[in-house]
């Protein structure tokens, strides 16, 4: 099976939630990593492992990643990593297959799913190197308070200022490892 890491250069985590039940906010997380087992002929024999450095979450609002990096939501000095470790991956159709595994978030381990579909492989010469690669696009719906996040304000009108579902997306490009 062929081995793939992740490209740093050319993969980010993104989330939405819902705010104050009206709108939606969203934000990424810049630094991930992982490793990848991968034949697009052989799905049922594909893994993946994926780590998610919570502190390089972003959401374009400096007070407000303070807070989620603070021990109220996602306390990233104590839980650091965000991680996923499949238990199998299965074909769901053409460029299509589901990863199962275990996604941790904040110290808490939950079974999940993740929708995977990818594009590939693309060939390309630099430096007299040859690089084969695919892109990967991984999505899940999480809810929040299944992993110990459980800070919110109930609103005066009814609802809560933040949502329990989050919505998560890992955009991927992983490079062949010549061994």
């Amino acid at each position: 099976m062929a081995k793939f890491v992740l490209d740093p250069d050319h993969t980010a985590a993104e989330f939405t939630i819902r705010h104050m039940m009206v709108t939606w906010v969203s934000g990424h997380f810049s630094k991930v990593s992982g490793t990848l087992y991968f034949d697009p002929l052989k799905i049922a024999e594909s893994s993946v492992e994926a780590e998610i450095e919570v502190a390089s979450i972003c959401t374009g609002v400096e007070k407000r990643d303070d807070d989620l990096r603070s021990p109220k939501y996602f306390d990233a000095e104590k839980y650091p990593k965000i991680t996923f470790k499949s238990s199998r991956v299965e074909g769901a159709g053409l460029d299509h297959c589901l990863a199962h595994g275990d996604l941790t978030i904040h110290g808490v381990t939950r079974p999940a799913t993740l929708d995977v579909r990818y594009a590939g492989p693309s060939h390309f010469q630099d430096d007299d190197r040859m690089y084969t690669t695919f892109g990967f696009q991984a999505t899940t719906r999480v809810n929040r308070e299944d992993f110990g996040m459980l800070s919110n304000m109930e609103l005066e009108q009814g609802g809560f200022m933040v949502g329990k579902h989050a919505y998560l997306t890992l955009n991927a490009e992983a490079d062949l490892v010549e061994e």
